[in-house]
């Protein structure tokens, strides 16, 4: 096994290099994306992301990836939907009437409209089905039973 000048360079100081811990604060560059290459998500060029290991940022299973890696280290994921997104859940389509939408909205599969909550919050769903005057709205997680490629460099750890 080789070890980088890095490395030597930092045992023979004394230091190791800090590796991303639970809690950590920490900053990467990243890109979420499908098996086949379709961008999900990504940090823009010259870009980073800063949050705390375990704030429920990330799925926890994505911050669990980034525990014990070092500064500098870029790791590829292959996450399945158990661990990503979950798998869809059939009591996550909610049947709704044409007329709780405005006239000029487009109904069409696959159109994603955002709801309000009664907290205020927005949540995305999706067209999943047109039926006469009913409307099946799919509120799963649009990534739900895909699997997903996560790519993230550690960019910093601020203490």
């Amino acid at each position: 096994m080789q070890e980088s000048a890095n490395e030597t360079q930092n045992q023979l100081n004394g230091d190791t290099p800090p590796l991303v811990q639970e809690n950590s604060d920490v900053e990467i560059s990243f890109q979420l994306s499908m098996p086949n290459g379709v961008v999900v998500e990504e940090t823009g060029e010259g870009e980073s992301f800063r949050f705390t290991i375990g704030d429920g940022t990330f799925l926890n299973k994505l911050d669990e990836l980034l525990i014990g890696l070092e500064v500098g280290t870029t790791g590829t994921f292959t996450i399945p939907p158990e661990q990503g997104f979950g798998q869809p859940d059939p009591a996550n389509l909610q049947t709704m009437s044409k007329s709780d939408f405005p006239a000029d909205m487009p109904l069409e599969e696959g159109h994603v409209i955002g709801f309000n909550t009664p907290t205020g919050e927005e949540i995305p769903g999706k067209v999943h089905e047109v039926d006469g005057d009913k409307v099946i709205i799919d509120f799963n997680h649009p990534l739900a039973g895909q699997t997903v490629i996560f790519k993230a460099k550690i960019l910093a750890i601020h203490s």
